[in-house]
């Protein structure tokens, strides 16, 4: 077996922290909401304190793809990219820049990603440019389930860089392509030639459809934020679709004997939106408060990490990518050195930690936050706030007045970080997908 571990980077779509059973879920109508990740949890390593690199989904997958803060890229400004970006030459990932695929890639890795990319269009942009030999998905940030149209009606299923029709339920198709690739790479992977999969789920992301639901393709066609539809239970089962997905892939890797040497990571690009639970955080996407950021984080990996392990080790995004090219054994390209820091010594002995400054930025309402040890220091529409958040995950009771030196040491801290960063851009865009003249906001 190859000492290098095959790695699959699984990412959901929109996923709120406590939708996983693992994380304190409840059960839907049907049992158990996530019977398979909550199995990878249980037999390997759960995070309680891991953050998105955004609190919305093309930021955070821009930090994804270069370990490296988002702010520094230009695309990564806008919250998030639109499909009105198609044509651009400067919204979207320099397929200059190295990445995680492009350095895996080059140390004898074979690459792919079977999802969403949402990092900008060809002709400029694109997955096969950035690293991945083989791509299936979707280029935009929501397509419909079933037509695979974005939010302007036009149809975004791509195979590598040509577009073109799939029959099917997005989530399934994605990981019928998933387990097909696995059986492709299996007899290289244990020949000596690992594989990387980027796993990027679509779900549970809006329009709100089950397998069931191929009618509401036409109803939701004008507007697939479907403000007027969805449901708790609709979106549950979108979760349960994915979980037999990866059910699925994890049974690929054991028919092929891969299973003990494969990294395997989960996690969210961003936090919930308004149907997930985020319980006890508050706030979801698009919020630097705990529910637009701190996600599930599961990692399983039975050569190296054993079972039954909870981390209390903060982190980001990033260090995912930090932690495959250590475990791969690649090193960053020295003209764009990281941010993320590995977790390679976590995986390997939960109860070691070390410190994790954190820091976030938004354009929208002018959002800022930093999170040192307990504390958090967070400004939203130009209110600073300071919290103790073991003490206070809801983030209700203010400490600014009573620790004026603390909070002025940490905004100190985060404006010394932000000067390190690009400014925002004028030009930068934000889309909300809804506002309270929808639904009432707390």
């Amino acid at each position: 077996m190859a000492t290098r571990p095959n790695i699959i980077f699984i990412v959901a779509d929109d996923l709120g922290f406590a939708d996983l059973g693992c994380y304190g879920g409840r059960d839907a109508e049907f049992g158990p909401v996530s019977p398979v990740l909550d199995g990878l949890a249980s037999k390997g390593l759960r995070f309680t304190q891991g953050y998105a690199n955004s609190p919305v989904c093309s930021p955070t997958r821009f930090a994804l793809m270069t370990g490296r803060y988002q702010y520094r890229l230009r695309g990564a400004a806008e919250e998030p990219i639109n499909s009105k970006s198609r044509g651009s030459t400067t919204l979207g990932l320099p397929p200059e820049h190295p990445t995680l695929p492009s350095l895996l890639r080059a140390s004898g890795y074979r690459t792919a990603l079977i999802g969403k990319w949402h990092l900008g269009y060809p002709p400029s942009f694109g997955p096969l440019r950035s690293g991945y030999e083989e791509f299936f998905g979707p280029m935009a940030g929501g397509v419909d389930y079933f037509t695979h149209c974005d939010s302007r009606g036009q149809h975004d299923l791509w195979f590598g860089e040509e577009e073109r029709a799939d029959e099917g339920y997005l989530t399934d198709l994605i990981t019928a392509r998933s387990e097909d690739y696995i059986d492709r790479m299996a007899d290289g992977a244990k020949a000596g030639t690992p594989f990387f999969l980027s796993l990027h789920y679509t779900a549970p992301h809006w329009p709100w459809e089950t397998r069931d639901d191929e009618a509401l393709a036409q109803e939701v066609k004008d507007n697939l934020f479907h403000l007027h539809g969805g449901n708790i239970h609709t979106y549950r089962r979108m979760i349960h679709h994915m979980d037999e997905g990866i059910g699925q892939v994890m049974a690929a890797l054991k028919r092929h004997g891969l299973t003990d040497n494969t990294l395997v990571v989960f996690t969210s690009d961003n936090g919930g939106e308004r149907f997930s639970d985020n319980w006890p955080l508050v706030g979801g996407k698009m919020d630097l408060t705990e529910g637009g950021i701190r996600v599930p984080w599961i990692a399983h990996w039975p050569a190296a990490i054993a079972p039954g392990g909870v981390s209390a080790q903060q982190c980001l995004t990033m260090d995912w990518s930090a932690t495959m090219l250590d475990a791969a054994g690649v090193l960053a390209d020295a003209a764009y050195p990281l941010d993320g820091i590995s977790l390679l010594p976590v995986l390997k002995d939960p109860t070691s930690s070390f410190r994790r400054p954190l820091h976030w930025r938004m354009n929208h309402r002018g959002q800022r936050a930093l999170r040192d040890g307990d504390w958090k220091y967070l400004r939203v529409d130009g209110h600073d706030y300071l919290f103790n958040i073991p003490a206070d995950e809801r983030e209700r009771a203010n400490q600014a007045g009573r620790e004026p030196a603390r909070l002025a040491a940490m905004r100190a801290a985060w404006e010394a970080w932000e000067a390190t960063m690009p400014p925002i851009p004028a030009d930068a865009t934000v889309s909300l997908g809804y506002s309270v003249k929808d639904m009432p906001q707390r």
